[in-house]
């Protein structure tokens, strides 16, 4: 699921990264709400946003914006700079480490709010997130091609739609051909991620009114046991491989 230096790679794998990337995504994104009001991941109703603010001349808020967009683009660049780095070196768990450091920076957020919490480091927190959602959507984009967008699910619903279609009008012309069954696949790819992603949220906000800011310490570890678990994997599989 987390590997992507090989021949080829499956649906199944994808709705595998879908469900627990996706599902990440939903959680930070809703607990994210609660704790501040604002939605990371949301970069179309941000970038909005600072053209709304760039009318009524808020410098502050024009600033904030800005800055929350840029994190997002950085934290894909940090995300793909580390694909490249493990590609050169041939680390085949370089996504495993990434989703692993962002893990460790959910629960250092976490812990950090939980113990010296004030409302003036709110937006800088709000950054951070922002910049976590950007490599968190780089990475799942990276592993599956583009086919799985952890965080964009405007994007993932458009290309649900687009994938209905296709499957619409092969059903209707009868068409059973490789193309059509790849579309099949792909819909249902995105079927689970904006399910995933849906019950992400709705959980998010259930465990944020429980557990506050501790609710984030438990995405930070899930990150962390999904990466562990597959270079645990991966070490297995390279050991026997090895005895073979």
């Amino acid at each position: 699921m987390l590997v992507k230096f090989k021949r080829s790679r499956s649906h199944d794998e994808d709705r595998r990264l879908a469900l627990w990337l996706a599902t990440a995504a939903g959680l930070l994104n809703a607990m994210a709400l609660g704790a501040f009001g604002f939605f990371p991941s949301h970069m179309s109703g941000n970038t909005s946003q600072l053209s709304s603010e760039v009318s009524t001349t808020d410098i502050r808020s024009i600033i904030f914006f800005g800055t929350i967009i840029i994190a997002f683009v950085f934290g894909s660049v940090v995300s793909r700079l580390s694909v490249i780095w493990g590609q050169i070196k041939n680390v085949r768990t370089v996504f495993c480490q990434v989703l692993m450091l962002e893990g460790l920076a959910l629960i250092a957020i976490s812990l950090y709010e939980i113990y010296s919490h004030s409302p003036t480091s709110n937006r800088e927190i709000i950054v951070l997130l922002c910049f976590l959602m950007g490599v968190h959507n780089s990475t799942s984009s990276q592993l599956s091609n583009g086919r799985v967008r952890s965080t964009h699910i405007t994007g993932t619903l458009t290309d649900a739609g687009i994938a209905f279609a296709s499957v619409l009008a092969a059903m209707l012309r009868r068409d059973f051909s490789r193309d059509s069954e790849g579309q099949r696949s792909q819909l249902l790819t995105h079927t689970v991620t904006i399910g995933s992603f849906l019950t992400g949220g709705i959980a998010g906000l259930v465990l944020f009114q429980w557990l506050a800011f501790k609710a984030i310490t438990g995405v930070g570890i899930m990150l962390i046991c999904v990466a562990l678990g597959s270079i645990i994997s991966i070490k297995r599989r390279v050991r026997s491989r090895i005895q073979k």
